[in-house]
């Protein structure tokens, strides 16, 4: 006998797949307010956070629309094929955590192992950074240069290479619709006095100082983006 190949999805997966049987079935009828993200998340046993992610694959594949602070709703009318997910299923959440992580490591070799070119050229960055208060195109390569640079000035260029894949994993159509909806106006203000703190710390060559700084800074980030 053939047995079926089992197939592991993601959790944000499996909740948004489990809404969509909802909609169909007419529990959540189109241009109805589905619950709030906090009573989903009790009903399923998950986190506020997987509940988030799930909502935001809905709104990309047209099931729902998010309207930020007046809740979350069926589309109507409903869409007519199912789009599957063009991209890595990767889980948003992981992906912060995993940088939180690796960038922590990143930053206190750059303290270590950074050149006094590269401690100026920090500098300098994180200045033109502090000049901007808008989370646009702008500010996200300013943003870019200042975490690749960090991890240039760790000496190892597979550690470069791998900020950069982490990098842009940030340009997925999930992570830039989670930021329209979820990062709100004062954004860079706040990581830019993150910012500050890394820099200060990894100019100063105060290594310790300079992998709190960075956890902190990524914690912020995961704290704007998702709730528990």
């Amino acid at each position: 006998m053939e047995l079926p190949t089992l197939k592991v999805e993601r959790l944000y997966r499996q909740i948004s797949n489990l809404l969509i049987g909802c909609i169909k079935k007419g529990q959540f009828p189109a241009g109805a307010i589905l619950p709030p993200e906090r009573e989903l998340a009790k009903q399923l046993g998950v986190s506020r956070s997987s509940i988030r992610e799930a909502l935001i694959a809905l709104e990309i594949t047209g099931w729902v629309e998010i309207r930020t602070g007046n809740g979350v709703y069926v589309m109507d009318p409903l869409p007519q094929t199912e789009a599957a997910p063009a991209e890595e299923e990767f889980s948003l959440k992981a992906l912060i955590q995993a940088r939180q992580v690796y960038e922590a490591m990143t930053a206190e070799l750059a303290a270590r192992n950074g050149s006094d070119d590269q401690r100026a050229e920090l500098q300098e960055i994180t200045q033109d950074l502090i000049q901007l208060h808008v989370n646009d195109d702008k500010f996200l390569r300013e943003d870019k240069r200042f975490h690749l640079l960090i991890a240039e000035m760790t000496g190892n260029e597979v550690l470069r290479d791998m900020m950069e894949y982490l990098w842009n994993k940030r340009k997925s159509s999930r992570f830039v619709r989670l930021e329209s909806h979820y990062a709100e106006s004062d954004f860079p203000r706040e990581m830019n006095q993150d910012h500050e703190d890394i820099a200060r710390a990894i100019i100063a060559r105060d290594a310790v100082q300079a992998r709190a700084c960075m956890e902190r800074h990524l914690q912020h980030v995961y704290d704007r983006l998702f709730i528990e």
